[in-house]
């Protein structure tokens, strides 16, 4: 076989053999058979998302509303600055959308509560639907390493939560409906932490907080705001462990590095 093809072939193996562990890390038991059965028999199958394919818009509040209507329904005072306390007791053992129905317990959020730097994912997975703390499984660990041996900050210095507070089903991705009833409760912890900079890691985070569908690996990089306060896109580091190249982590550490300057200003 000729060397190029053999190291090809060998490159495929390895991404394919670090995809299955992942999917096994995250609680993955069996992916769905194929369904055989007539079209007009069957319902179609939602196609699985991928870094850059389409999601199903999420719906925006009116702009001149979110921050008053994420506020109303952490504290119930207009205007008032909720504490995370708050927005947790407001949470409750929420029942509010189809997600609360598999989940193991709610994940809300960890870290400083006074942080700088803000940190928004997609969803909980299998451990930390177990452990109910957010990024704490295999992508958790290389975000971790990332802020502490990449940017030489504690993980305890930064605010780390998730655009939903239950485990999609399978991990997949949420629905628009169910990021849109997580949505004041969000708002609710950037209200409450007030950062200086916020980092969106992958293509739902940025999706949702930028009120349209984006291409992650074209939009990273790049500073955008959400309600007013600079916002960083960048990579999934599930995303990165599935396209573990020099360029993705070379692409997500520069991107880290600029948000926590950004959050230093």
């Amino acid at each position: 076989m000729d060397r190029a093809l053999a190291a090809e072939a060998r490159a495929v193996l390895a991404a394919a053999r670090g995809w299955l562990r992942e999917v096994h890390e995250e609680g993955v038991e069996a992916t769905p058979e194929i369904d055989r059965t007539p079209a007009v028999a069957s319902a179609p199958r939602e196609p699985q998302p991928t870094a850059d394919a389409p999601v199903e818009p999420v719906p925006l509040l009116p702009a001149a509303e979110p921050a008053q209507a994420g506020l109303e329904a952490t504290t119930g005072e207009p205007g008032a600055t909720p504490s995370l306390e708050s927005v947790r007791e407001a949470l409750g053992e929420c029942t509010r959308c189809r997600l609360s129905e598999a989940r193991t317990q709610i994940v809300f959020g960890d870290g400083n509560p006074d942080a700088d730097l803000l940190f928004v994912g997609e969803g909980p997975g299998a451990e930390e639907d177990r452990r109910g703390l957010p990024f704490v499984g295999r992508a958790g660990e290389l975000l971790t390493s990332m802020i502490e041996k990449g940017l030489g900050i504690s993980r305890s210095e930064v605010y780390i939560c998730n655009i939903v507070k239950c485990r999609p089903p399978e991990n997949r991705t949420p629905l628009a409906d169910e990021a849109a009833t997580c949505r004041s409760f969000l708002d609710g912890q950037i209200d409450a932490v007030r950062p200086r900079a916020i980092v969106a890691l992958g293509k739902p985070a940025t999706s949702l907080l930028l009120g349209r569908d984006v291409a992650i690996t074209r939009i990273r990089g790049n500073w955008h705001e959400y309600r007013g306060i600079p916002l960083m896109p960048t990579l999934h580091p599930a995303y990165v462990l599935r396209q573990y190249s020099p360029e993705n982590r070379r692409n997500v550490w520069n991107d880290l590095k600029a948000a926590l300057a950004r959050s230093r200003e």
